[in-house]
């Protein structure tokens, strides 16, 4: 069936999650990923733009920060870990804290990373202990004596010893004392090279050893780990030429051995140097629930500036004799997602050849992308979304689109089952809506027409003239009705009086520009009119069906879960007339004795006629809100027994509900009797 969206303004948050990037509310690189205690955390170096008085075009770091998520889907940031502020040896002013690493051992988590020293030149290795992944952390007084360079590694091996690994003078790697702050082994003596214009530097201590078997070129950012009886190295490095002052991108490389210190065997690339000649990679693999994966980083969100970095992860598969295949970047990234959270579907697992990407806001590219679908028979598909907490739920998208424009979300496949549609009506601005501020973008909400099961794909399909589409959500509705079973037992009004069970028939549509035609004679013409047989003398059942002109209507037996019948909802959930509509309810009152001079109190949105036991007794006229005791009828009787109360209640543009109870002489509401949907 065919549904016209209403729309609306919602403020979701920015949130990080399952799509590339993972992070979006900050810059973030050279990802180091952990498990603890059942959870994957990310250390990763945190770019800022360069304050004033820093180079413009260079990297920038002031401070860490670090987040964990137990389904690679929600990413918690933890916020600041350390900062150079807070380095007693380090340059407070340095904003150089780059590629960093946390290990655990001996009860205690330590945190590795570089960090320009507050005497001298290069760069020194600290580290940071705490008692949870999180922190808070406390630095050590000094650097780790003879290691001179950047980006720590630390590798745990299965008999407890522990190797750290870094960038400098190539890549060189070291046995940790027990105490995880010291190298084990002596320092070595190194002069440094002459630098041409500058004065020769002093001799260095240095300690560890140059892995060998790497091969020839620009190497940094080693990561180090184990998998079965392999120790692997992996790395970034330049390939390309360098000859002629040429400056090409970064792959990230591996090595492999059955030693923790080498010497290494070259195997070859995990993964190529990005298509858009972002300069850098830097990266970690860690295996989570059975898989492994591969953190890297990639400018996405700062594409004019690739000092500027984010995070992204994809799956790593491994051949059967350990070498690596290579991983290919993708925008979907890894995970399920829950079907509430928002989804970024422009970060799709697939499309049709004609969709293309760009940025929502070329002035504020953290604001992310979005799917262009050009044409009529334009796709996305979206891969692994969880619907098992969806049980009423809507769809809310935001898209933007010429006038008329309809598009689809549907199950699997681009021919799939429709799961909601939408219909773009910009310029006519039918029905409630709100734009962002860019003034095109539109958040739009629409019923499920059909709901999935488990875990499948999200498939947007462009059935008009072209569409953008940024993110989409589904959401359950409040509960507002629950079904009731035949043998459901009487019950009676609530405190206050309100009759909350009702036999409700699904909407008439109606022709109603406005609600200022609600007069007394439209009413009573539109009240009196023949819909459907029997209409003010049938005690109708649960799901009996009735043939009002071309439509095909049911009868629905529900409790309301609030004092007022919120008949909007219950079309939205059961018709398929949501404005423009007359509604139908009769409901069964069984008296324990009479009541004479009493008043029924009504209030509908908009107008409605009351009967009781066949007789009109008020009449609700004009454009109404629904307000409690709205309006009152003449003193009437309630009989002992059964007594037939009905109500017809009709609209144009709004929301349609309504209320009602009984009051006494003295206008107190009438609780003591029973209400049922059959005699």
């Amino acid at each position: 069936m065919k549904r016209i969206l209403s729309l609306v303004l919602l403020g979701v948050p920015l949130l990080s999650a399952a799509q590339n990037p993972v992070v979006r509310d900050l810059y973030t690189a050279d990802p180091t990923a952990r498990v603890f205690n059942n959870k994957v955390y990310i250390y990763p170096s945190h770019d800022i733009v360069p304050p004033e008085g820093q180079r413009q075009d260079w990297f920038c770091m002031a401070d860490y920060h670090v987040f964990s998520s137990e389904n690679l889907t929600d990413w918690k940031d933890h916020g600041v870990i350390v900062s150079q502020q807070t380095v007693p040896w380090g340059n407070p002013t340095g904003y150089s804290m780059w590629a960093p690493d946390c290990v655990f051992k001996n009860g205690k988590y330590y945190f590795y990373f570089p960090n320009a020293p507050k005497e001298g030149r290069g760069f020194a290795i600290g580290v940071a202990t705490a008692d949870r992944p999180e922190g808070p952390f406390t630095c050590e007084p000094q650097p780790i004596k003879g290691v001179s360079g950047i980006d720590p590694c630390v590798l745990i091996d299965d008999d407890g010893s522990a190797y750290i690994y870094w960038s400098g003078m190539g890549i060189r790697g070291a046995k940790l004392k027990s105490n995880m702050t010291e190298l084990d082994g002596e320092l070595q003596e190194i002069q440094m090279p002459k630098r041409e214009g500058m004065p020769e530097m002093p001799p260095m201590r240095v300690g560890g050893q140059e892995m060998k078997g790497l091969p020839d070129g620009f190497k940094e950012g080693p990561f180090a780990f184990k998998r079965g009886d392999w120790y692997y190295l992996t790395f970034p490095w330049v390939r390309g030429d360098t000859s002629n002052g040429a400056n090409p991108t970064e792959t990230l490389a591996y090595s492999m051995s059955k030693s923790p210190l080498g010497p290494w065997d070259f195997k070859g690339i995990i993964m190529a140097e990005h298509e858009n000649n972002c300069w850098t990679n830097h990266h970690s693999l860690v295996e989570y629930k059975g898989q492994w994966y591969l953190f890297y980083h990639h400018n996405d969100l700062s594409p004019r500036d690739d000092k500027r970095r984010s995070v992204c992860i994809d799956k790593v598969t491994f051949n059967a004799d350990g070498t690596i295949q290579e991983v290919k970047p993708t925008m979907r990234g890894v995970g399920i997602n829950q079907a509430t959270e928002k989804i970024e579907i422009d970060r799709y697992s697939a499309a049709s050849p004609d969709v293309t990407t760009a940025y929502v806001d070329t002035t504020s590219y953290l604001r992310g992308l979005r799917a262009n679908l050009p044409t009529k028979g334009s796709w996305i598909r979206y891969n692994d979304v969880d619907f098992s907490n969806i049980n009423d739920g809507y769809l809310i998208v935001n898209a933007m689109a010429t006038d008329n424009t309809e598009f689809c979300v549907r199950e699997k496949s681009a021919n799939g089952k429709v799961i909601a549609r939408f219909t773009m009506t910009v310029k006519s601005e039918q029905g409630p809506f709100r734009r962002d501020m860019s003034n095109q973008w539109l958040t739009l909400t629409a019923p499920l027409e059909y709901t999935p099961k488990g875990v499948t794909d999200l498939v947007v399909t462009c059935e008009g003239s072209g569409i953008s589409v940024d993110w989409v959500m589904f959401k359950n509705r409040p509960k507002y009705f629950t079904p009731l079973s035949a043998n459901a037992p009487a019950v009676r009004p609530d405190e206050q009086g309100f009759i909350r069970r009702w036999m409700l028939l699904e909407p008439i549509k109606q022709d109603i520009r406005s609600n200022i035609v609600f007069t007394n004679t439209y009413l009573r013409e539109a009240f009196s009119k023949n819909y459907f047989k029997n209409q003010l003398t049938m005690l109708p059942k649960d799901g009996q069906k009735v043939k009002v002109g071309n439509q095909t209507l049911a009868w629905h037996a529900l409790d309301s879960e609030n004092y007022n019948m919120k008949l909007f909802r219950f079309a939205e959930k059961w018709g398929d007339q949501t404005y423009g509509s007359l509604f139908w309810g009769v409901t069964l009152i069984d008296c324990p004795c009479d009541y004479p001079d009493v008043r029924l109190a009504a209030g509908s949105n908009g107008a409605s006629m009351w009967w009781l036991n066949g007789e009109e007794v008020l009449l609700l006229e004009g454009d109404r809100r629904m307000v409690e005791d709205d309006g009152m009828s003449a003193r009437i009787s309630l009989k002992k027994g059964i007594n037939v109360l009905r109500c017809s209640v009709i609209n144009g543009p709004g929301l349609s509900d309504f209320c009602v109870r009984f009051l006494d002489s003295n206008l107190k509401p009438i609780t003591n009797y029973t209400i049922s949907i059959k005699k």
